[in-house]
């Protein structure tokens, strides 16, 4: 083999080697960085890279896909002075890979760290009920503070999350039993306000007893004042038809006026229930006499009535 074949080998393996060194296949969701002589001179994106080999040489290797970094439990003292354990998750991705790879070293080490210490001043300053109950809140903070300081590294938090808010246990016990406290303050305020119901509801339906009893009551008495307005007709009448009777000079009218009256006094002495034997000096003629004569007045006016209908 002569030295022109020798040549011609070197010039073939040296061309095949150039080949291979300047040429990158970059795979989907990663991005290569090209340096030259050691200096970052561009980005290379996914798929077929060439560039021209020896004086340039791939750099570092970034994942551009959105990342999961676990931050370690860690404890907080809050503003109320309770110390609880907090467990977060934090989620990123490389939006720069040049800024990402020399801008910062140990990424991942650095964000972790960062959340952390965000961690300790955002929940540093508030009370243990805001942090069990404005999570979200929390979330929103976190994200925000966070993501705005790892800007200059070319990343992007997309979230914060934590996972899990544990105080100690005595604290836990403690407020399980103001829960409990509150939970049976509800249903005691709950039962005095049934009770305070069901008595107006009774006082209601007293009062409405009592109008009810009142509208009757007042309806008896409309009854009983025309009743006896009806009797005072009926007396009046009877008087006047007496009165008549002695103008004219009938002597059992008289009569009849005293023995009605008599008979009046007599029933209101016997209706006392203080009496019990009553020994009264009557004649019996008397009597008899004076209820002859209210028949004999009663037959009159009977006969003057038919002789006024027959005329």
């Amino acid at each position: 083999m002569g030295s022109g074949n020798i040549i011609f080998l070197v010039f073939v393996a040296l061309a095949v080697l150039t080949v291979v060194k300047g040429v990158r296949f970059v795979p989907q969701g990663f991005e290569w960085t090209l340096e030259r002589f050691g200096k970052y001179t561009r980005t290379l994106e996914p798929g077929l890279n060439i560039f021209v080999p020896y004086i340039n040489t791939v750099g570092r290797k970034i994942n551009v896909m959105e990342q999961v970094l676990d931050v370690p439990p860690q404890e907080v003292i809050s503003r109320d002075n309770a110390m609880v354990t907090i467990d977060a998750v934090t989620f990123f991705q490389i939006i720069d890979a040049a800024k990402a790879a020399y801008q910062v070293s140990m990424l991942e080490y650095a964000i972790r760290n960062l959340v952390m210490t965000n961690i300790r001043t955002v929940l540093g300053s508030m009370d243990l009920d805001e942090m069990l109950s404005q999570r979200d809140q929390i979330n929103a903070k976190l994200l925000s503070v966070v993501d705005h300081a790892t800007n200059p590294w070319g990343v992007k938090i997309t979230r914060i999350e934590i996972r899990d808010i544990r105080p100690p246990a005595d604290l836990v016990a403690a407020m399980a039993s103001q829960m409990k406290a509150e939970r049976e303050k509800r249903a005691n305020i709950l039962e005095a306000e049934g009770f305070r119901q069901a008595a107006i509801l009774k006082a209601e339906g007293a009062k409405q007893g009592e109008v009810l009893r009142a509208e009757g009551e007042k309806q008896a008495a409309f009854l009983q004042a025309e009743a006896r307005e009806r009797a005072a007709l009926a007396e009046a009448k009877a008087t006047q038809m007496v009165s008549q009777a002695i103008a004219g000079g009938n002597v059992q009218a008289v009569n009849y006026f005293v023995a009605l009256k008599y008979i009046e006094a007599l029933g209101f002495l016997t209706s006392s229930s203080n009496s019990k034997v009553i020994l009264l000096p009557l004649e019996a003629t008397s009597v008899a006499s004076s209820v002859a004569g209210i028949a004999e007045l009663v037959n009159e006016s009977i006969s003057k009535q038919k002789t006024s209908h027959t005329a």
